[in-house]
């Protein structure tokens, strides 16, 4: 199956546009996957699938066609096509072709559609609050890191774009989004206590699970200033193609921040009226989970 990796155009926040189709295929599940040179919509990643997928509607010959998921699917160099987790080869590997496979109800389309324009349209709503959502997630992180960065005893050999030790790479377990918030899930292990992260009271720190309510107001702090100056945020991408490396940026008051990043995002922070963050401990010390909610203007 010879096709290009797919163009995209969600880094620059659009939600519509015109391509060809280029390929018909009937998933395992019996739905219908549609592939089309260049798309905005945004496919759930398979490798860290913390942003779910785009939906919307594909048009074709005039008649519209849900998209009720879309997929990240690749195309190997002796006609393999594998989709998600069945991918065999690292992402951007380049002997494959990556492609965004917009899923549609069994039956949806036939291979006569191959070569005829496709009007595509993504959920704009949708794609907003998880936008926003996706926002407050790396809001959050750097929020964090500085809020925790009294608690490293020593360099743990890693910091983030504003100078902190970075916890949240570090300590990173999971990162869920949806259309009302971010899920970020934090190990507390022996490896982190090695890089020097202390969770025991100390002369100058009490115990993290009784600073959890001061900490939890610094964070808050921090977010509610960053809304306040309406800093603008973006995707920094070298090139349009899938698999292009991107890295979401911020002009914060503290300066610019960066990180790595396959989603989607707000264009400025005033795009929000308020973001908040809520940190809990579990009973045993060894996760900490922070749930992220924007209030969207």
């Amino acid at each position: 199956m010879s096709l290009p990796t797919t163009h995209v155009s969600f880094p620059a926040g659009e939600v519509t546009g015109e391509s060809p189709v280029l390929a018909v295929r009937a998933l395992p599940d019996g739905r219908t996957a549609v592939v089309t040179a260049a798309t905005p919509f945004h496919p759930v990643d398979h490798t860290w699938p913390d942003q779910p997928a785009d939906h919307g509607t594909l048009t074709v010959d005039g008649t519209a066609h849900p998209v009720v998921d879309c997929l990240t699917g690749a195309a190997g160099p002796a006609g393999e096509f594998a989709v998600g987790a069945d991918v065999p080869v690292r992402r951007g590997d380049e002997d494959w072709s990556w492609l965004v496979l917009h899923v549609l109800p069994a039956d949806a389309l036939g291979p006569e559609a191959v070569g005829r324009t496709a009007h595509l349209a993504v959920d704009a709503g949708r794609r907003a609050a998880l936008s926003a959502a996706h926002t407050g997630c790396h809001l959050l992180a750097l929020a964090l890191n500085a809020a925790l960065a009294p608690r490293w005893r020593k360099d743990p050999g890693r910091t983030d774009a504003l100078g902190h030790p970075d916890f949240d790479s570090l300590a990173m377990d999971s990162s869920v989004m949806d259309t009302t918030a971010s899920t970020d899930t934090y190990r507390i292990g022996k490896s982190l206590k090695k890089k020097g992260f202390t969770v025991d009271a100390t002369d100058a720190l009490p115990a993290l699970a009784d600073a959890l309510p001061a900490l939890t107001a610094d964070v808050n702090a921090r977010l509610a200033a960053w809304v306040a100056a309406d800093a603008p945020v973006g995707i920094d991408t070298p090139g349009p193609e899938l698999t292009a490396r991107r890295r979401w940026h911020a002009e914060l008051p503290e300066g610019p921040a960066g990180i790595a990043c396959g989603g989607t995002h707000l264009h400025r922070l005033g795009q929000l009226t308020g973001l908040r963050t809520a940190l809990t401990l579990t009973a045993d010390g060894t996760e900490l989970v922070a749930v992220t909610t924007p209030v969207r203007a």
